[in-house]
């Protein structure tokens, strides 16, 4: 089994998926309803802060998804108890016996993920010492992980590289920085979220992300006895206190998998309730549906997608950060985008290589062209690197079964919904990865009548 499909059972195994794959007999419209959880790019950041607490916190609305089964696992190495609350999707995360954790530990819980990088500001903070170990390969070295490495600088630790990883300290305790990032990452403006808070002085955070799920981490910390403004001109002040307590919380919905749903409502011309999905965060998204064709209605517990009928519209489409249109809301609807009449065209300027999903989309049928220029809108960061970051979709074109095997979490999803759309029988392998962020989808497709099976 090579890296990949590994890395996929693993994935998979940890909420019970025992199967590698699913065969899909598609051209089936997808009808029912669906309910959503919290989402997963909150729910774990939320898990990391409670280590900040001094008491226990309650996070509820926890999806059964492995990203949260390796946060969890990282964090009792750490000594944070982990257990289940009385109603489900609830846990309670106890941090009073925190300890330093070994290095094999954490790399065993760890697998390729980088979550043990947003641990350091808080464990600096508890035990004044923190670990990351050796990701794989130049992981450790790229640029992402060293701009996290820079900020925990900024605040005062001391890194040192080791030939296991990362060991960083802090003799003198974390202080207060000026922090002025490149470009809005939520990964970094985490990093300085989670070290500022218990920070001797204040801290200025520059150029940061102001996504839904950062907004709400920013709600549990400050319900945790911090101290953080947020400037119209993506500038967050945050004013370090002495402690933290616990906090009670329910999670942001996953406004991620509720796009990915409502795309496979309109790519197989079907009617899908996502309960818990709600209009606030999601409004840059359902003004794209409309335009493209589909049709909705908000309701007070979820919002409906459905295929109204008639022929879908081409659009253009730039990605970008909040508040402009998601990355991962553009692979689940390229997917209906081949059913449009025209040419569409999708600019991706957040991840400059996320278009490797669509070549089994051409395999199946589409007819879908990858280029290196900034198409259909303003130029991008990756516009002169040499990456291919623009689609070009043309349609309509029928799609027709094929064997696929999952790139990644938001291509394994498009694959599926290809899947459920194409005329013909399809075998979508490495399912697990599926499982990263998506709590039982397996449960949902039946749930909406889609015809499949299971497979090894």
């Amino acid at each position: 089994m090579n890296t990949l499909g590994q890395d996929a059972k693993n994935h998979g195994t940890a909420v019970g998926l025992n199967v590698d794959k699913i065969t899909i007999n598609g051209g089936k419209p997808l009808r029912g309803r669906i309910e959503l959880k919290g989402a997963k790019n909150l729910v774990t950041k939320a898990m990391v802060a409670a280590i900040l607490g001094d008491t226990p916190s309650v996070l509820k609305d926890v999806p059964n998804i492995s990203d949260v089964r390796i946060v969890r696992g990282l964090l009792e190495v750490h000594g944070v108890t982990v257990t289940h609350g009385v109603d489900e999707g609830e846990l309670i995360l106890d941090p009073s016996a925190v300890e330093t954790a070994h290095m094999a530990d954490i790399d065993a819980h760890a697998g390729s993920s980088r979550i043990p990088i947003l641990f350091c500001g808080p464990l600096l903070h508890r035990l004044g010492e923190a670990f990351i170990p050796d990701l794989g390969g130049c992981r450790i070295g790229d640029r992402p992980i060293d701009y996290h490495l820079e900020v925990l600088r900024n605040f005062g630790a001391i890194v040192e590289k080791l030939p296991s990883g990362i060991r960083m300290s802090a003799p003198n305790g974390l202080h207060g920085a000026k922090v002025s990032l490149p470009y809005p990452s939520v990964g970094a403006t985490e990093q300085v979220l989670l070290t500022a808070v218990l920070a001797d002085g204040i801290t200025e955070l520059s150029g940061a992300a102001i996504e839904p799920e950062i907004m709400d981490l920013i709600n549990i910390l400050q319900k945790m006895g911090a101290i953080i403004t947020v400037d119209t001109d993506r500038v967050i002040r945050i004013e370090g206190v002495a402690k933290l307590d616990g906090y009670t919380h329910r999670a942001l919905f996953d406004r991620n998998e509720a796009a990915s749903w409502a795309a496979a409502a309109l790519a197989t011309e079907g009617d899908i309730f996502v309960g818990g999905a709600r209009q606030a965060e999601m409004l840059t998204f359902l003004n794209v549906f409309r335009k493209v064709g589909g049709d909705f209605e908000i309701q007070e517990d979820g919002i409906r997608f459905f295929h109204p009928g008639g022929e879908l519209k081409p659009v253009i489409i730039e990605t970008d950060v909040h508040p402009g249109f998601m990355t991962d809301w553009q692979q689940p609807l390229v997917i209906a985008l081949t059913k449009a009449k025209g040419v569409s065209i999708v600019h991706e300027t957040v991840y400059e290589q996320r278009f490797g999903f669509v070549d089994a989309l051409v395999e199946m049928g589409a007819s879908i062209e990858v280029h290196k220029e900034c198409l259909g809108g303003r130029p991008c960061r990756f516009g002169q690197r040499n990456f291919k970051h623009s689609a070009v979709i043309s349609g309509p074109t029928a799609l027709v079964g094929a064997d696929i095997e999952v790139p990644d979490l938001r291509g394994g999803f498009s694959h599926l919904i290809a899947a459920l759309t194409a005329e013909g029988r399809s075998t979508v392998s490495n399912v697990g990865i599926i499982a990263r962020g998506y709590e039982d989808f397996i449960t949902k497709l039946e749930l909406l009548g889609a015809d499949f099976e299971l497979e090894g």
